[in-house]
């Protein structure tokens, strides 16, 4: 399988399609059916106690297995989340940014399954892990 977007061309395509949280969210590394994404964290991203967010770590999920899946297809925006599956496990390191490393499982004319690991940079074990199954628009 070859890859259809570049490590670039995924930067790129997020900051045009997504400049909200393009500043989020940075491609380190992409191959084929496989993607390393950074969340850079900052204090809208943290809750009370001073640890990284939820809704933070599964954004970064969302986007990982979202931009992995890109990088296979082709700049198709209009694929989306059918299903989500994630388990917290560890609190993340105070102010250390978050990496997702994300493998995709089967990559279907329809559908998309991925599976995404979430480190704090600097830590061995990962602090979340996300199942995840896209939906593929159909050519038209």
């Amino acid at each position: 399988m070859q890859l259809k977007m570049t490590l670039d061309e995924l930067n790129d395509f997020l900051d045009a399609q997504f400049e909200q949280v393009a500043d989020d969210f940075e491609v380190l590394d992409v191959a084929p059916m496989r993607a390393t994404i950074r969340a850079n964290i900052g204090d809208k991203h943290l809750r009370p106690g001073g640890t990284v967010s939820g809704p933070t770590m599964f954004a970064l999920a969302d986007v990982s297995v979202y931009l992995a899946t890109l990088a296979m297809i082709g700049p198709k925006a209009l694929a989306v989340t059918t299903n989500i599956s994630m388990d917290f496990m560890r609190k993340p390191a105070a102010g250390a940014n978050l990496r997702a490393e994300t493998r995709l499982l089967k990559l279907g004319k329809m559908l998309v399954v991925g599976d995404v690991l979430i480190f704090s940079e600097g830590e061995d074990e990962p602090v979340a892990r996300a199942s995840m199954t896209y939906s593929i628009p159909p050519a038209r």
